[in-house]
């Protein structure tokens, strides 16, 4: 039984309160009726176990501090299984927005205080005490629905140890299986296609997925296709990769080059100096582009400023080489107005800007 309440008791059990709105629902979880597929219950109850357990460890070490220690120990119990330290873990259950945590820690607190006091000992699975045979919110391991019916398969490994039971551990769900990656059938026991049985027995069964060369097959190589996959063809015993890119019709766009790959192929644009190219980068033009020439085996651009015909034409002009062009700018000390170059406004109209001449040897 619980230690008697006594004046430490009364002082005790108000800060258990968690707010008017929980005491505005006092209806147990437990007794509202769940849809077939509501794990949430359950999902709670354990989050609280899991929060009880960890209370438990931060608690382990800590004794009473301030007061009469003397008092406490010898009115109520030592601290390792007192009430006060029940209140500290019950305290750090659930965070203050948790609604469904904080209804169920308030409207059960009354459970937790009787496996504390008097059913721990027996009954060491908090888990198992709380959430499975007093709440009655959770199944254990195997089992799903209302009645905790056995998972397809057994509850021992449910579903032959390749899918998850729907409702597995809860008082919702349906039981169906559903399967790992390679798996189907109603209790998964079958290969999906592109995967072959390695091995199976009346329980046990093991898929291996299959060479990607092949849509379906017997063994784990491409030479045991049943069937090649998109993208593979049969070449004598195996299934080879099909070169989409030496088709006679041209697998990608203008402008765009081919890229073979493992059943598939992709498209790479060409380099900006190609017109049409045959792969990655300068040197694989088949035509140069406007502004760039062939040299040393591959497209490179022309400095159109350095050719021997000018390329700015007007006075005052400089040119400045840009990839594949060129632009035309006014000089140093020069603007642009009406399409041509004149001073600046802040050099003199009797004197024309020139340019700065470079330092000689002598002023070296």
């Amino acid at each position: 039984m619980r230690p008697p309440g006594g004046p430490r008791g009364q002082r005790l059990r108000p800060l258990l309160g968690l707010g008017l709105l929980l005491l505005l629902s006092r209806a147990s979880l437990s007794a509202a009726p769940s849809s077939p597929h509501n794990h949430k219950p359950c999902t709670v109850c354990r989050n609280i176990v899991d929060q009880f357990y960890k209370g438990l460890a931060d608690t382990e070490k800590k004794n009473f501090g301030g007061g009469n220690t003397a008092w406490e120990e010898k009115t109520l119990s030592k601290y390792e299984s007192s009430e006060i330290r029940l209140l500290e873990i019950i305290e750090t259950l659930c965070e203050s927005d948790a609604f469904d945590c904080n209804n169920m820690v308030e409207n059960n607190e009354e459970h937790l205080e009787d496996w504390w006091f008097n059913q721990k000992k027996n009954y060491p699975d908090l888990f198992t005490w709380f959430c499975v045979e007093t709440l009655k919110v959770c199944c254990p391991p195997g089992t799903y629905g209302p009645e905790c019916l056995e998972c397809p398969g057994g509850s021992k490994r449910p579903c032959g140890g390749n899918g998850y039971c729907n409702g597995d551990g809860t008082r919702g769900g349906d039981g169906k299986c559903k399967c790992h990656l390679g798996y189907t059938g109603p209790l998964c026991m079958d290969c999906v296609e592109g995967y072959f049985s390695t091995w199976r027995n009346e329980t046990h069964s093991v898929c291996i997925v299959c060479d990607r060369a092949c849509k379906n097959c017997t063994g784990p190589t491409a030479s045991d296709c049943g069937e090649c996959e998109v993208g593979w063809v049969w070449m004598g015993d195996t299934c080879g990769d099909v070169n989409e890119c030496a088709a006679e019709t041209p697998a990608c766009d203008e402008g765009f080059y081919c890229l073979n790959n493992n059943g598939s192929y992709s498209c790479k644009e060409c380099d900006p100096s190609c017109s049409g190219c045959e792969g990655e980068g300068p040197e694989h033009c088949i035509n140069c582009t406007a502004g760039y020439a062939q040299e040393d085996g591959a497209c490179r651009d022309v400095d159109e400023c350095s050719l021997p015909e000018k390329a700015c034409e007007q006075e005052h002009q400089k040119c400045f080489n840009t990839p594949g062009s060129y632009a035309c700018a006014c000089a140093e000390g020069f603007q642009e107005k009406d399409g041509t170059c004149v001073p600046s406004e802040d050099t003199p109209e009797d004197e024309e800007p020139k340019e700065t001449p470079k330092p000689s040897h002598e002023d070296l």
